[in-house]
Formats: C-alpha cells, sequence, structure tokens
C-alpha cells in the first residue's frame, strides 16, 4: 500500500481512537433475552473495546458459548471478567462471526483456557494467512505499540462450511453461512432459535458506516435477504444497537448507494477527502464510523488493484 494511504488511513484511526474523552464509560453486558447477553451500540472510545465491536454470550445449562472475542486478548479478560458477573458456567466455545482483528483477536486469551474455537472454512484460512501480519505493526491501525503485547494468533481449531450446532446442554445454537460471500468470504451468522435471537457480526452494520472493502455486494445482499427471511425479534450486528428487520433494509439501502455514488465521483475525483465529503451528502446518514469511508474509498475505489488491504 502506497505510503500516502497508510498515512491518511493511520490519520482516520488515530483520530476515531482519540474520542475516547467523550466515552469514559466502560461498556457492559446487556441483558437481550434470558439467555444472551452481549455488548451492544458501545460509543466510540469506549475504554477496553478498541473499535466499537459488538460481542457477546450465549448461556446453555452446561455451558456458555462466546461469539467474538474483541481485538486483543487484554480485551478478552476484560469481556471474561464481565462473563463471571453474570454466570458462573464454564465458557466450552468461542465462535468468530469473520477474521477481521476487532472480533478475533482476543481468540488466544480463550484457548490458553482450553476453550474451543470455532469458524468458517474461510474464516480460518484468512486467519492463517494474514494474521501474524496484523500483529508486526499495531501503528497501522492507531494503537500504542504495546498494544498486542500478550496477544497471539489462534488458529480456530473447529471449522465448518454451511452449517454447525452446538448444544448447550437445553439450547441449541446454529452456526450458519449463507452460501454467498458478503463483508468477507467467511463470515456467518449465529443463531438461537429458542431465543429468537442472532448475531450478525459485519454482515449488519447499523447507524455504523460499514467496511466494505472487500464485501461482495450481490452476496452481501443475499445473505441480508437470507437473514431477513428468518424474521428474528432481536438482531445483534457487528456495530451499533441491537437491531430488527428495518435495520437490514436500511443497510442494503446504504450499500447500493455508497456503491453506485462512490464509482461514479471516484471516476472523475481521486482527492480522497473531496471525495469522502460529496460522499456524505448522498449516503444515508449515520451516527458512527465515518472514519471507515476513505478507508472504503482507498482499498476498493481508488486503488483496486493494491491486494494489501486493511481489515476492519
Amino acid at each position: 500500500m502506497k505510503l500516502k494511504t497508510i498515512n491518511f488511513i493511520i490519520t482516520a484511526l488515530i483520530i476515531f481512537l482519540a474520542q475516547s474523552t467523550l466515552a469514559q464509560t466502560k461498556a457492559e453486558l446487556k441483558k437481550i433475552t434470558d439467555s444472551v447477553y452481549s455488548y451492544v451500540g458501545v460509543p466510540a472510545g469506549t475504554p477496553g473495546n478498541a473499535f466499537s465491536a459488538n460481542a457477546g454470550i450465549i448461556i446453555g445449562k452446561d455451558a456458555v458459548l462466546v461469539v467474538d472475542t474483541l481485538t486483543s486478548a487484554k480485551e478478552a479478560e476484560v469481556f471474561m471478567t464481565d462473563i463471571k458477573k453474570i454466570t458462573s458456567k464454564p465458557v466450552r466455545y468461542v465462535v468468530n462471526t469473520h477474521y477481521h482483528l476487532d472480533h478475533s483477536l482476543g481468540n488466544s486469551f480463550f484457548a490458553a483456557k482450553g476453550v474451543h474455537v470455532i469458524s468458517h472454512v474461510k474464516c480460518r484460512e484468512a486467519i492463517i494467512a494474514g494474521g501474524e501480519k496484523i500483529l508486526e505493526n499495531p501503528a497501522m491501525f492507531g494503537l500504542p505499540p504495546d498494544f498486542w503485547q500478550e496477544t497471539r494468533i489462534i488458529t480456530p481449531d473447529m471449522a465448518f462450511e454451511r452449517e454447525m450446532i452446538i448444544d448447550l446442554g437445553d439450547l441449541t445454537v446454529k452456526l450458519m453461512h449463507s452460501g454467498n460471500k458478503s463483508h468477507s468470504a467467511g463470515s456467518i451468522i449465529v443463531h438461537v432459535p429458542d431465543q429468537n435471537i442472532l448475531f450478525s457480526g459485519d454482515i449488519l452494520f447499523t447507524d455504523f458506516h460499514p467496511y466494505l472493502a472487500e464485501g461482495d455486494l450481490p452476496g452481501w445482499e443475499k445473505t441480508l435477504d437470507y437473514i431477513s427471511a428468518m424474521n428474528v425479534k432481536y438482531i445483534i450486528p457487528g456495530h451499533g444497537p441491537l437491531s430488527a428487520n428495518k435495520d437490514i433494509e436500511d443497510m442494503k439501502t446504504y450499500l447500493t448507494i455508497f456503491d453506485k455514488k462512490a464509482t461514479e465521483l471516484s471516476a472523475v475525483e481521486k482527492d480522497v477527502e473531496k471525495l469522502t465529503s460529496a460522499l456524505l451528502k448522498v449516503i444515508p446518514e449515520r451516527s458512527n464510523g465515518e472514519f471507515i469511508i476513505p478507508m472504503n474509498l482507498k482499498a476498493r475505489y481508488l486503488i483496486k488493484s493494491d491486494k494489501k488491504q486493511i481489515k476492519y
């Protein structure tokens, strides 16, 4: 990636992280249903959650399943402290909804305790291919030099292609891939039928600008339709507040408008700041994640041939 591009993205991330002065309160796991708790709608700069990612737990009679592990072993350790405030049941499974750093780099903390880490096969492949490189340069993501000091890359020890069922005792959890690439090739959903709830990972961003640089947009729309057809009561998105099917439709609209306008505008304008400003006038309004827009532009519309994309 060109130096100018790296500097621009680092600046955007640093601005995002600097918002910590606006969010001094640590995130708390919120009760969504009798068996599901999650961080949701995490404000920018919240201590212990570098990129406002949602992560949660599903509690069965015999065990706990963790959905995503945040951005470092240290963040995962705090997550575990929060879990212990809610239940004394053992954590036996971690599921990564996809491989991006803010959803999977806490894996090592749980794996060190003997917890099984599960993902889609494509997510597992992506972690193997690029995980170690991410840890080499925390500054690339606007993070301090020691941010990943205790973090290790952990390859999921269990993987699946279309569906996997996990029995937590009295509660069944379904891990599902739509059959289409979406936010990433290995993005999955975690469905708890008895609780009428699912975790979408970054297939859905609500009131938060989505990272779409490596997304397959036609497949993404099909996957959103796949989730919508399930008609669950509660959807926990990868970023943003607790959601429902209306937010699925809003996400589809956002992707369509962003792609159309970014394609049109980038054909005649190459300055990323001007493009970002122009896009903000026409894309659906979102309260959070504005720093992701220039990342999308650089990685998808302005330097399509660059394979060294930063993954959010």
